[in-house]
């Protein structure tokens, strides 16, 4: 099978996703960023063409890009490499207005090319097999589900990755970084988020509570910022059972996953009660190999597996914007005192018309890219 040709944008983190390709089947070809050092110093390799201009960069020969540029930046990249006949896989978020997501989503539409969240949470071993439980119907329907992303750091790991004041991690506003906690939720069930209500926790880097309401009535609850206290949790409760990753330090280490069921209603040949550790599925030496727990592995898998076969993968425009945005309207409950802020359902090309003016944006500009 011939291989994919991909560039990567951002020679930091971008290295993560770039160290995966081989893996997959995607060939690197090039590599952009503003920064010239990094772009020279980069390990990728002599055969990859390296580029300080993005448009220079969108014109050499390949099929997909990589976008690892800054978090309030996404979507004009992602808009221009989809115009320039390129498929997309863009992390952190999608989308940094509600404007700039519908904007995405129909360039999507009118492109027919692929585009992906580069979300990596919800292919840790634990997430994955959390889906394969839900999916199964052993759980029944969910009712209400938790997903925790909170991420304190030492004064030293602080001044690394926020390198200036202007860097987004210095301004970011609280609740924006969302998909870490609730993306895995997503991916578990299947559900699109309808509301949200929310509370900045006081006194503490960014931290965060809130309540999605979601299709079909669920309710998830979600906490992140830099809180004291690591936190990495899922859990879900269903109408016949519920499961959760048992909470450890790290995520290759003791986590295990539980499940159980009320003694009224156990399944057929199930426990009321188990804990077990999960495997991955299929690809565990490349996928232990790699950064998050092995995510960064899978999200270059599945990128590939949607080019090749020609079909949007699950994290999608859709999905990827509406968990996106869950973090822009959250941040407007806060400021209202928890008052529910409605999430567009970016699918509707009706409901699209009433946010389509919705430009509102906090923090610095993006960059011309």
């Amino acid at each position: 099978m011939n291989k994919i040709k991909v560039g990567v944008l951002g020679a930091f983190r971008g290295m993560s996703y770039a160290r995966n390709t081989e893996a997959v089947g995607m060939e690197l070809v090039a590599l952009c960023d503003r920064h010239e050092e990094k772009l020279r110093t980069a390990d990728v390799g002599e055969g990859v063409a390296r580029y300080v201009d993005y448009d220079e960069f969108l014109a050499h020969d390949m099929d997909a890009v990589i976008l690892a540029n800054y978090f309030h930046e996404h979507a004009p990249f992602a808009v221009k490499a989809l115009r320039a006949g390129k498929h997309v896989l863009s992390e952190t978020v999608c989308n940094f207005t509600i404007a700039e997501g519908i904007e995405l989503c129909e360039t999507v539409e009118s492109t027919g090319l692929i585009y992906m969240l580069a979300e990596n949470y919800p292919f840790t071993k634990f997430n994955q097999e959390l889906r394969r439980l839900y999916q199964s119907g052993e759980l029944g329907k969910a009712t209400y589900a938790e997903g925790e992303y909170n991420h304190p750091m030492s004064a030293e790991d602080w001044a690394f990755y926020t390198p200036s004041p202007d860097h987004w991690r210095a301004w970011l506003p609280r609740g924006y970084y969302c998909t870490h906690a609730l993306a895995p939720l997503m991916y578990i069930t299947d559900l699109m988020p309808k509301s949200v209500v929310a509370f900045s926790v006081d006194a503490t880097d960014g931290g965060f509570a809130a309540l999605c309401q979601m299709e079909e009535g669920a309710v998830f609850r979600l906490i992140g910022g830099g809180m004291p206290g690591h936190s990495n949790f899922y859990r879900i409760h269903g109408t016949r059972g519920a499961a959760e990753i048992t909470r450890g330090p790290g995520y290759f280490g003791p986590e295990q996953i539980r499940v159980w069921h009320d003694p009224w209603d156990v399944p057929t040949n199930i426990p009321i009660e188990r804990v077990y550790v999960p495997s991955f599925p299929s690809h565990t030496t490349e996928a232990e190999r790699a950064g998050h727990g092995g995510g960064d592995f899978w999200v270059d898998y599945h990128f590939a597996q949607a080019i090749r076969a020609g079909k949007q993968p699950f994290l999608d425009v859709y999905r990827g914007v509406a968990m996106s945005s869950v973090g822009i309207v959250m941040y407007r409950s806060m400021q209202s005192g928890g008052m529910p802020q409605e999430v567009p359902d970016f699918r509707d090309k009706t409901a699209r018309e009433r946010f389509r003016n919705d430009t509102a944006r906090l923090g610095p500009p993006a960059r011309d890219c």
